[in-house]
């Protein structure tokens, strides 16, 4: 048994996380920013994260840290991009490095940092991303997550403390939001979409499935050191998502095919050209060092997966219109 602090306590992937571990009888401590912010018996708030944080109470008698906060993409600093990233340098990679120095201050003993893809590449690898990639991020977002990844690996050089990052791809999960959260609304609304002919290959991941990593990577010997790539295992395209889905929700997938060269101009004309990176762009991760470092397999198949997350979407959204 271990105890270990996770910090973004609150949030979407440590709504299965802490259950995973306490689960594996570990004594869980919830850091949140504000008092009340968590049931969990154990529960610390440290306020806002970045260089000035104070981890002194949350860190005492812990033995790992699973750092889960972060900044991430915000709407409103899209005409900035300088502020963007300073916003997100503070909290994500200065936030980070505080948190690594005060656990290793404190006698923790690992530190287990989930970052992201994007810390390697944005939308648009054509070729198969491993562990070994070279790190190009492009947003704000990704290119502070890289900085965390080496604030920690030079705190961990200097102190000892053992360093384990994940970079998982896009996380759903009952409970998701964002763009993963408006593609089901989208297929349980059933338009004709114009994407029949995209042939791209996409990694995703069940948030039970990465939280059964992060706990691996909490507890295994093997896992210091080592700089995670983690998937559901299976690789789709876009129409092949929209179609698992509209399955799931018990809707029609209307696709119907129009030349992804005549889409990318479409909807650059309108001013969306991120949006075709984001439906068109191929994004295939090679996990087989988890799988083979520490024998990591998912808990669930990504069919069974887009199930129980399509039932959850369901329920929550009330009753669907009949289709035509």
């Amino acid at each position: 048994m271990m105890r270990i602090l996770v910090t973004g306590a609150t949030g979407f992937v440590a709504s299965s996380l802490i259950p995973i571990l306490a689960g594996r009888g570990h004594h869980v401590r919830a850091a949140v920013r504000r008092p009340g912010a968590h049931p969990a018996p154990d529960t610390v708030a440290v306020g806002d994260i970045g260089p000035e944080t104070d981890w002194t109470g949350a860190l005492a008698g812990i033995d790992a840290v699973v750092h889960l906060a972060a900044r991430v993409h915000q709407a409103e600093e899209e005409g900035d991009p300088a502020a963007a990233l300073a916003l997100h340098r503070r909290v994500n990679a200065e936030g980070t490095r505080r948190l690594a120095e005060a656990a290793a201050a404190a006698g923790a003993r690992r530190m287990v940092l989930v970052s992201t893809i994007k810390a390697v590449t944005e939308n648009g690898a054509e070729e198969l991303v491993t562990d070994t990639t070279p790190p190009r991020p492009a947003s704000p977002y990704g290119i502070s997550k890289l900085e965390a990844e080496q604030a920690l690996e030079t705190v961990s050089a200097r102190t000892g403390l053992e360093q384990v990052v994940i970079r998982p791809p896009l996380v759903y999960g009952p409970g998701v939001g964002a763009n993963f959260r408006r593609l089901l609304t989208l297929c349980r609304r059933a338009p004709p979409l114009p994407l029949g002919a995209i042939r791209n290959r996409r990694s995703l991941i069940f948030v039970d499935n990465l939280a059964g990593a992060i706990a691996l990577c909490a507890e295994h010997r093997g896992a210091p050191g080592h700089r995670f790539l983690v998937h559901d295992g299976t690789v789709l395209s876009t129409p092949d998502l929209i179609r698992a889905i509209a399955r799931a929700l018990g809707r029609p997938a209307r696709l119907f095919d129009v030349p992804p060269s005549l889409l990318r101009t479409a909807l650059n004309l309108i001013g969306r050209g991120d949006a075709f990176d984001r439906l068109a762009a191929s994004l295939e991760l090679d996990d087989r060092a988890i799988r083979g470092t520490l024998g990591w397999q998912p808990f669930w198949s990504q069919e069974d997966a887009l199930r129980v997350t399509a039932e959850w979407f369901n329920a929550s959204a009330g009753p669907k219109s009949s289709a035509r």
